[in-house]
């Protein structure tokens, strides 16, 4: 099957995500097939959550922060901004610490905690991980192309909605725990207790969204991940790791997709040695992925004569993946 008719028999399919390591082409497979779609008529959200990310090179748009930027009709992209989502979450939680508790004034002890734990590592990760639940559970397009990061920072982003999942789960338990005995000793004191729970369903409103999005990134009916691989023995040794990494995280792995394929045609001309070599060479490693994920690979994609920029390149390289012209 083609990587083509993978989105022709599976239209339901609506959650794209392209992983691999890093510099193998994640980040224009994404572009190029969010473009594509594009151009079947579907509305589009090409996104990203790595900090180095190149959507704004690869469009040549000033897009990073910026929320979904239109490139072109039914295409938009994304680049999400860590460090505005941790200050928006900051407001957030000293506005409701001041209605929670009816203070005028956040204390300063309170604010100077707010600071410094939003200064923690995982923070960053959080706030990534929550925009990416705001993304996912609008459901304002038609398809969501989603670049992870290189694999091992994926991975962390794919398990926390169970990290997140299990804690919010302990928590719940032990808030409702209190709020049983809260109810037991305001009875035998003959009191009436009829405030609203706010931080129990604070908690519950965080657990939903967790498994909204937890649930469409790990449905195969809704989503498909596609890893990227090089004919290089490493990078195949490697994928093939982490793809059995991801299993244990219930990502529905659609295939692969292999880029960066020298043309044997290049042999018939007057070849340089070195390219004869790497052709040689990559002929081996092409036989070695055939062997190892065989019909699993999807597509291969020839190594393109320059940096894939600019909607022209972006439309040759769709071209590369998907074939010229509309379904």
């Amino acid at each position: 099957m083609s990587l083509r008719e993978v989105f022709e028999k599976n239209p339901d399919r609506r959650y794209i995500m392209f992983g691999g390591k890093g510099g193998l082409g994640k980040t224009t497979f994404s572009a190029a097939t969010a473009y594509w779609l594009a151009q079947q008529g579907k509305k589009v959200l090409v996104f990203s959550v790595d900090p180095q990310a190149s959507l704004s090179d690869i469009f040549q748009r000033d897009i990073f922060g910026k929320g979904a930027v239109e490139i072109m009709p039914n295409l938009y992209a994304q680049e999400i901004d860590a460090d505005s989502h941790i200050k928006a979450y900051q407001e957030e939680i000293r506005k409701k610490i001041l209605d929670m508790y009816g203070f005028t004034e956040l204390p300063e002890e309170i604010d100077n905690y707010i600071k410094a734990a939003s200064a923690e590592p995982a923070m960053e990760e959080s706030a990534i991980f929550d925009a990416v639940v705001d993304i996912v559970v609008k459901g304002d397009y038609d398809y969501y192309i989603y670049d992870l990061v290189p694999l091992g920072h994926a991975l962390y982003y794919l398990s926390m909605a169970k990290v997140y999942d299990e804690w919010i789960n302990r928590i719940t338990k032990l808030r409702q725990e209190m709020r049983e005995h809260e109810e037991m000793v305001a009875r035998m004191k003959r009191e009436k207790v009829t405030e609203e729970d706010h931080i129990l369903s604070e908690l519950e409103y965080i657990k939903g969204r967790i498994n909204q999005s937890s649930s469409i990134l790990t449905d195969k009916k809704k989503t498909a991940f596609f890893f990227v691989v090089v004919p290089e023995r490493m990078i195949i040794g490697d994928t093939e790791k982490a793809a059995q990494m991801f299993a244990k995280f219930d990502v529905p792995l659609a295939g692969y997709v292999v880029n960066r394929v020298l043309p044997t045609e290049l042999l018939k001309n007057h070849c340089p040695p070195y390219l004869r070599n790497r052709i040689q060479m990559q002929a081996q490693y092409m036989d070695e992925i055939k062997q190892r994920l065989g019909n699993q690979v999807m597509g291969y994609v020839p190594e393109m004569q320059r940096d894939v920029t600019g909607l022209e390149m972006i439309k040759n390289l769709a071209g590369q993946m998907y074939g010229n012209g509309r379904r």
